[in-house]
C-alpha cells in the first residue's frame, strides 16, 4: 500500500491544532513577491547565477545583503564578512565538519533548539549545557564549566530564544565575548529571530563583534521570508570566511544556492524584503498578544515569563510531565513540544513549547481552550 505524500515537515491531521508547530503559517509565505522578484530576475536575460558561482556567494547579492543589515543592524556590514549559507542549519554543519573532530566539545544552553544537538551529535561531539535564567545563558555557570572543560564552540541563540523567548542582554554578551577570547573558543550566535522583535528591540547582532575573530553570527530567510529558499548567511572576520571558502565541498560544487539568492536580491533591492518584514512583525506581535492573553486567562497554572518577540512561548506547569500532557492533548485535538526535547540532559519535564507561527488568532484562542481541557483533565 501506498504512503500519503508528506508535503511538509509537519504533517498536521485536519481539525488538530498542533500549537507546536514552528514553521511558518502557509498563508504568510510572500508568493506574489517571490514571483515578482524572479520574474524581474530571470527577465534581465543574465545567466551567471545558473553557473557554480563563487564560493562565498555571489559579490553583488553579498552588497545587497550588506546594505539591508547595516541600518537594521546600527553599524556597517562590509560584504566580504557575509558568507552565504543554505540556512542556519547547514552553516552549523559546515562549521562543525570545519573546526570539530569526533569527541570535542560544544557547549549549549539549557534549553536549546534540539534540531541543533542533532547536528551536533551527527559529528560525534560531547554536549555539555549552560543553565539559562530569564536573561539567558548565567555567565557564572558558564565559567564555572569552562574551568572544567574547553569547548570549540558555545552555541547560543541570543534573540528571543527557541524555545525560551529569552533575549541575553548586553552585558552579558559582552562577557561572553571576553570569555570567548579569553579562552578560545568560537561563539555560534544563531540570530534566526533577531528582526522579529514585537514589544523590544533586541541588542546588537553579535556581528558587531566579527573583528574579535571569536564570532561566527548566523542569519537566516526561513523566517523573515520563507524556509524552502534555504538561504541564509554567515557574517564572521574575513579569516573565517576564508577557511570556509577553501574547504572541499566548496571547491567541488561552487558557491552554495547562487540561483534563490539572485532572486532574493532583487527582492532585496525592491524594498519588498522590508515591507515582508513589516507586515510579519504586525502580524505575529498580534498573535503573541492573543496568546499571551489566552494564557494568562486560561492556564493560571502554569509559569512563564512573555516572550517580546519570536515564535515561542516557554512554559512551566509544575508536578505535570509534559509527554503525558502531550499524549493527553492530543486526544483534545491539540498539540505542543515537550521540554524533554530541548535538553541535552534529557530534564526540563514539565515544560512544554507553544508556537505562534503556524496558526492565527482564532486557532491559537481555540488552542488554548483544548490545552485547558487537557491540563484540566483528572
Amino acid at each position: 500500500m501506498t504512503k500519503p505524500l508528506q508535503i511538509t515537515q509537519t504533517n498536521i491531521p485536519p481539525g488538530f491544532i498542533d500549537l507546536g508547530a514552528g514553521e511558518p503559517q502557509l498563508d504568510l509565505l510572500p508568493l506574489e513577491i517571490l514571483r515578482n522578484a524572479a520574474a524581474h530576475r530571470l527577465g534581465l536575460g543574465e545567466r551567471e547565477f545558473l553557473q557554480y558561482g563563487a564560493e562565498q556567494g555571489d559579490g553583488y547579492f553579498r552588497l545587497a545583503l550588506a546594505k539591508f543589515l547595516s541600518p537594521r543592524y546600527g553599524f556597517q556590514v562590509l560584504h566580504d564578512e557575509l558568507f552565504v549559507t543554505n540556512g542556519i542549519s547547514s552553516a552549523l554543519d559546515l562549521l562543525c565538519t570545519l573546526y570539530t573532530q569526533p569527541g570535542d566539545t560544544v557547549f549549549v544552553e539549557e534549553p536549546t533548539y534540539f534540531l541543533a544537538l542533532r547536528i551536533f551529535a551527527d559529528h560525534g561531539l560531547r554536549v555539555a549545557s549552560i543553565r539559562t535564567d530569564e536573561s539567558g545563558l548565567v555567565m557564572d555557570d558558564l565559567i564555572h564549566a569552562l574551568s572544567k572543560s574547553r569547548p570549540k564552540f558555545v552555541y547560543v541563540i541570543p534573540s528571543f530564544q527557541n524555545p525560551s523567548g529569552h533575549t541575553l542582554p548586553p552585558e552579558r554578551r559582552e562577557r561572553l565575548l571576553a570569555l570567548a577570547q579569553e579562552y578560545d573558543f568560537l561563539i555560534l550566535a544563531d540570530e534566526v529571530y533577531q528582526f522579529l522583535g514585537y514589544t523590544q528591540t533586541p541588542p546588537t547582532s553579535f556581528g558587531a563583534r566579527v573583528d574579535s575573530g571569536h564570532v561566527a553570527a548566523l542569519g537566516s530567510f526561513s523566517k523573515i521570508l520563507a524556509p524552502g529558499l534555504r538561504l541564509g548567511w554567515l557574517h564572521a572576520h574575513p579569516e573565517i570566511i576564508q577557511k570556509i571558502v577553501t574547504c572541499g565541498l566548496l571547491d567541488s560544487a561552487g558557491g552554495l544556492n547562487p540561483f534563490t539568492s539572485a532572486v532574493v536580491r532583487s527582492l532585496i533591492e525592491n524594498g519588498d524584503l522590508d515591507g515582508n518584514i513589516s507586515h510579519l512583525v504586525s502580524v505575529l506581535g498580534r498573535r503573541m498578544k492573543v496568546m499571551d492573553e489566552a494564557i494568562k486567562r486560561h492556564l493560571p497554572q502554569v509559569k512563564y515569563t512573555s516572550p517580546q518577540g519570536g515564535y515561542f512561548f516557554w512554559l512551566q506547569a509544575p508536578g505535570v510531565d509534559a509527554q503525558e500532557l502531550q499524549k493527553k492533548a492530543r486526544d483534545y485535538n491539540v498539540g505542543l513540544r515537550p521540554g524533554i526535547r530541548f535538553s541535552s540532559q534529557n530534564g526540563l519535564r514539565d515544560y512544554f513549547r507553544l508556537s505562534i507561527s503556524f496558526y492565527d488568532v482564532d486557532e491559537i484562542e481555540q488552542g488554548i481552550l483544548r490545552l485547558k481541557e487537557s491540563l484540566n483533565e483528572k
